[in-house]
């Protein structure tokens, strides 16, 4: 008896739908590609119950002939693909013609659509895969594809959908993202009869972003634009300080399509390196431009995977253009408040206040009207004498004289001697302050050209060293902006570029060699890699019975901290098998970095405070620590007479 029969035409679709629509969400992203194909500029997308009960795309594009109507509903039937050749270069979305088909199977669905060439346009009906009938219809060119009751005939398939609200948020990301990817065509998405998102369509990705994602996310991205080996690589990425804990706001974009490309990830994190904060990542919308001879998109059956031919040329080309971008426009951070002051309001609450202070003034002087009291109380009471602080207070009484001594305070008052108090920088320059008598607990370290000072600069220019607060925290003033630097954050990156500059770390011998006793584990990883710790300044030697001793350390690195980055040392290698990779290098530098960096919660002179200040701007590179943190932070002269009430 035979076992293997051929399946149907109607099963086969069905099997096809399951490939190709899994949910609602399927259905508009094949639909829309398919207006894009169509050379739409105008897209509007509806849906209603998350798409289960409805879902309707309008486009204005090319439309289909009334000829070509039923052909566009058989399975594997697409006007993109003409020949084998065509498939090394795939420029189109859509190109397995199985989108259509699939999702007439599954659902009621009915086409109204008009080609250029035709007078009147066409009605298609079509469910479960049947026809049900075709007719003329007055229309404009284009296409309106409805979509009803999606799985109607697949309950199974029906009880694996979620919740409306989370199968219509999955429709909502999918038009972003075609909205992203082609900022020329203008979409509008509508939702339960609600119109929740418009683009313009202009073809600036500017705007798609801002109407997509709003304009707080829009004001921390980075525009970038770039071209290397005739890839070209645009868009927007994040600053460092504004990353995510996830790749969720992650954007990729090959020839307009948009993929899950894990080299461009690996490319933009490298590029991220040392200024992002552990356990986030960046943020982006990253079109990469590629020949598509060199990109393969038939891998994956909702062509979300694409393959590059040389996968090398794409990272470069990411990884140089976020490098670039984040090395010419990532600036100072800067300090903003989210409220906003209003000085009427305020003037308001004091009104009201007075307002309640003196009715129970008043009141209380009702109560004691009849009580008499003595002339020498009475003059008590209203005496000069009386300390300005404790008359302060309103009591219904004019207090400017008693405060201030009246409009000829200024003649009466004797005179006064006060020198005047020069800037930090001046007093440390005229009385040479060396930097061996300051009494800091740890040094900042101090530039050897000491005639390099903030006053000789420009006025508006100038640099004024304030202070510190917290022991942490140095405060400077530059032209129309306050800085705020992170001692230690700043230090930590000076100490790790300088390690990463130079090619080989300098050692410097011990007199007394320091032996450091590990586990087994740590004992062979660091034994296995003596030559490789040699090259970065670690003279190390086998001394038996799991302990090591060191001969030599890196100039950088404190005799007393040798024994921890050892032993830090050993856990990563073990952990990591024993890879000396580039990673490895910069951990060690950040771990040594971190070591020897001020700390904070350690006083600072000014000598050392205005030195380091002087260095800390020489090198505008320097934005982040190592583990991504901020170094400086600024505050505009603007923004803080705003918190003032000064400026509106």
């Amino acid at each position: 008896m035979k076992k293997i029969a051929v399946m149907s035409k109607h099963m086969a679709n069905l099997i096809a739908a399951g490939e190709v629509v899994e949910r609602p969400a399927n259905v508009v992203k094949e639909l829309m590609e398919n207006s894009i194909d169509a050379g739409a500029s105008k897209i509007t997308v509806e849906i209603k119950n998350g798409g289960k009960s409805y879902i309707r795309i309008t486009d204005n594009g090319s439309g289909i002939g009334k000829e070509d109507l039923p052909l566009a509903f058989v399975s594997h039937a697409t006007s993109k693909i003409k020949s084998e050749d065509d498939l090394e270069s795939i420029a189109t979305l859509g190109f397995r013609g199985e989108a259509l088909a699939s999702i007439c199977a599954v659902s009621h669905m009915e086409v109204l659509t008009r080609a250029e060439d035709e007078a009147v346009g066409t009605s298609y009906v079509i469910s479960g895969g049947k026809v049900l009938g075709v007719n003329d219809a007055g229309c404009p060119q284009g296409t309106t594809m409805i979509v009803r009751d999606l799985f109607y005939n697949t309950p199974a398939r029906m009880k694996f959908l979620k919740k409306d609200v989370s199968e219509a948020n999955k429709i909502a990301s999918i038009v972003d993202n075609i909205a992203l990817s082609h900022p020329e065509v203008a979409v509008n998405f509508i939702r339960e009869g609600k119109n929740v998102l418009s683009t313009s369509g202009d073809g600036n990705l500017k705007n798609a972003v801002f109407s997509i994602f709003g304009k707080e996310f829009f004001d921390s991205l980075i525009e970038l634009d770039y071209e290397l080996s005739n890839i070209r690589v645009w868009g927007f990425i994040s600053k460092p300080t504004a990353c995510k804990p996830n790749r969720s706001m992650q954007h990729f974009f090959v020839s307009g399509r948009q993929v899950k490309s894990v080299t461009a990830m690996a490319a933009l994190d490298e590029a991220y390196k040392n200024s992002v904060m552990v356990g986030k990542v960046p943020a982006c919308v990253l079109h990469i431009d590629v020949d598509s001879r060199f990109v393969d998109v038939n891998v994956h059956p909702a062509k979300t995977e694409v393959r590059f031919q040389n996968d090398k040329s794409v990272y470069d080309a990411v990884y140089y253009a976020a490098k670039n971008a984040l090395s010419e426009k990532d600036g100072t951070n800067t300090l903003k408040f989210n409220t906003k002051p209003n000085p009427q309001a305020f003037f308001k609450e004091q009104e009201a206040a007075q307002i309640i202070f003196s009715t129970a003034t008043r009141a209380k002087n009702k109560e004691d009207f009849w009580q008499r009291k003595s002339a020498f109380e009475y003059k008590s009471e209203r005496s000069p004498s009386v300390a300005a602080s404790e008359k302060f207070s309103y009591d219904g009484e004019d207090n400017s004289e008693l405060l201030f001594g009246g409009a000829n305070a200024a003649e009466n008052a004797p005179e006064v001697s006060r020198p005047e108090m020069p800037s930090v920088g001046t007093a440390l320059i005229e009385e040479k302050v060396p930097v061996a008598e300051c009494e800091a607990e740890e040094a900042l370290p101090v530039s050897e050209d000491a005639s390099v000072k903030f006053t000789a600069q420009k006025q508006e220019d100038s640099v004024r060293v304030v202070g510190e607060i917290f022991k942490t925290y140095i405060i400077a003033q530059r032209g129309d902006e306050v800085l705020f630097i992170d001692k230690h954050a700043a230090h930590e990156r000076m100490i790790f570029e300088r390690l990463k500059r130079e090619e080989h770390s300098q050692a410097q011998m011990l007199l007394n060699p320091v032996c450091v006793t590990l586990n087994k584990e740590y004992y062979q990883a660091i034994t296995d890699n003596t030559e490789r710790l040699e090259e970065m300044g670690f003279i190390v030697e086998d001394f038996g019975a799991g302990s090591v001793r060191v001969l030599g350390y890196p100039v950088i690195v404190d005799s007393g901290s040798i024994s921890a980055v050892v032993e830090e040392t050993a856990k990563y290698l073990a952990e990591n098998r024993n890879d000396l990779n580039s990673e490895f290098v910069d951990w060690l530098y950040h771990n040594i970095a971190c070591r020897e960096a001020i700390k904070a919660g350690k006083s600072s002179s000014p000598a050392e405070m205005e030195d380091f200040v002087t260095k800390l701007l020489s090198m505008p590179e320097i934005r982040y620590c190592p583990h991504g943190r901020p170094v400086m932070i600024s505050m505009t002269k603007y923004e803080f007479e705003k918190q003032f009430g000064r400026v509106q």
